[in-house]
């Protein structure tokens, strides 16, 4: 049975102890089930090079400063799986390694999502060397991995601009970051992957939305597991503090 590609607008680690966003993630590990194991490509691992973490057991890694002790503390002990590692290294060229672990875009969200930490997950990094257009055409290399029983996901978020973010609670959102997450969404839901791939011209002030980019490609990994026709469904579709997107996306 061939399985879903899910991205997951991460937002702050804090989301790891609850808060608005965790029900809808723990919904989409209910409606998916345990798959045999999930690939994520998250916001947080940029490498010169492409990279997919190969051990038996990975580290929870606290890439972050300044937050709760009780955050600091949080362990994901999900099981890492050498052989998905060596299979995505097989269709991708990446390089197995044991290097690096589950950062926070991966384990904040799947802290939720399968809260048994007993799904296997593997990352791949996000490879600098490469092209918006080189990140999607790599992640189609990918798709067999949905007929093997694994989740390929990605972590980040469609709108991420943290000079201009909010504290103050029901922020109303920039019209630029309304602007541009709307348009990501209708080039899913029509998949315009190209419109995607060219984001710098998906919306006016693009930029604003997406000052640098590595909290969008991980979306590129999502959608280039999409087959035509195949239904797309959002999910935590709100924009936090003005101006990061939390909207989340499952295909198939």
């Amino acid at each position: 049975m061939r399985q879903p590609a899910v991205f997951f607008g991460h937002g702050s680690p804090m989301n790891a102890l609850g808060g608005p966003f965790g029900a809808a993630w723990r919904d989409q590990g209910q409606a998916i089930g345990k798959p045999k194991g999930v690939v994520m490509v998250s916001a947080h691992r940029e490498t010169r090079g492409l990279g997919v973490t190969a051990q038996e057991q990975p580290e929870t890694i606290h890439d972050f400063g300044g937050f709760p002790r009780e955050l600091h503390e949080m362990q994901y002990p999900a099981p890492g799986s050498p052989e998905l590692a060596a299979r995505v290294a097989e269709l991708t060229g990446a390089v197995q390694t044991l290097q690096w672990g589950l950062d926070h875009g991966t384990w904040s969200v799947l802290a939720h999502v399968w809260p048994d930490a007993d799904v296997p997950v593997v990352q791949l990094s996000l490879n600098r060397e490469l092209t918006a257009r080189q990140h999607y055409d790599l992640a189609t290399a990918l798709r067999p991995l949905r007929d093997e029983g694994i989740v390929v996901a990605g972590s980040g978020d469609f709108v991420h601009n943290l000079r201009t973010w909010r504290r103050e609670a029901g922020a109303e959102p920039y019209d630029w970051a309304t602007s541009f997450n709307a348009a990501v969404k209708h080039a899913l839901q029509t998949g315009d992957h190209d419109a995607l791939v060219d984001w710098v011209r998906l919306a006016e002030n693009a930029q604003l939305s997406v000052p640098t980019d590595e909290h969008y490609l991980p979306l590129l990994y999502v959608a280039a597991q999409q087959y035509e026709g195949e239904p797309v469904d959002f999910f935590n579709d709100v924009i936090d503090g003005g101006s990061i997107s939390m909207t989340g996306v499952r295909i198939g």
